[in-house]
């Protein structure tokens, strides 16, 4: 029996980076899974050809923009018609970029802003009426070590990041009551996404900081994921669950 088998997730970001991994270990525990993307197409096939090998069946994919609203209706509409329900929603869709406040450009923060904070926005609220409806869900968000800790960080990066958090907070409270769960997870730097674009000094730096001295795994933190929306996790919501190092 695998941890989440009969479980029904949606992992928007869902073709690469830690949203990939995150897909392939809820494939290898026994979940149907679906996964969002907003423009490579390579990138969604490769996800969805590792998915295939991991569970025997191929993902539902979606491709648009999680800040769209039309797309996010659309996509939890087709969901809910073919699986009659959503068990879990990760939002693993995200965008990054290293830059000062100086050279930062109101487009720059405004694409920061919808990726990864209206877009949680949008498929939270497209996802939970189902949730409660059905009195049972998990929502888990990404967040990240730099809401979490004081180290040095992209500002837009980090503010998207802590406004995840307070989303996170706000929607716990709001639908505890109807039997959802809302968690976030932070982990530290991984093996993929942003980590690829840092300077090598500041990956250092993180180094220098981290007791057990590496950078996690994008494998290490998808299972973490997939413990903290399955039905081993029974009690706990509106948690923050960083995943470091120790940093």
């Amino acid at each position: 029996m695998g941890r989440l088998d009969g479980k029904r997730c949606l992992v928007t970001g869902g073709t690469r980076g830690l949203g990939r991994a995150i897909a392939l270990d809820f494939a290898r525990a026994g979940a149907t899974v679906a996964i969002t993307y907003a423009r490579d197409d390579e990138d969604a096939r490769d996800a969805c050809a590792a998915i295939e090998d991991a569970a025997g069946a191929e993902p539902l994919v979606f491709k648009g923009s999680v800040a769209d609203a039309g797309h996010v209706d659309r996509t939890v509409r087709e969901l809910t018609r073919t699986w009659e329900g959503i068990d879990v929603l990760v939002h693993a869709a995200g965008v990054n970029q290293v830059l000062p406040l100086a050279l930062i450009e109101e487009a720059d923060w405004d694409a920061m802003m919808d990726t990864n904070v209206k877009g949680v926005y949008l498929f939270s609220r497209a996802v939970i009426r189902h949730m409660i409806r059905a009195r049972a869900g998990h929502v888990l968000t990404i967040g990240n070590f730099a809401s979490e800790r004081i180290v040095e960080a992209p500002l837009h990066y980090a503010a998207s990041k802590s406004a995840v958090r307070g989303l996170t907070d706000s929607l716990a409270r709001e639908v505890g009551k109807y039997g959802v769960q809302v968690n976030l997870l932070a982990p530290g730097l991984v093996d993929v996404g942003m980590t690829r674009v840092l300077p090598q000094h500041r990956i250092d730096e993180y180094l220098d900081q981290c007791p057990l001295g590496r950078l996690a795994t994008s494998e290490e933190v998808a299972k973490v994921a997939t413990f903290l929306v399955s039905s081993e996790n029974s009690f706990m919501t509106g948690a923050k669950v960083v995943v470091d190092g120790g940093v």
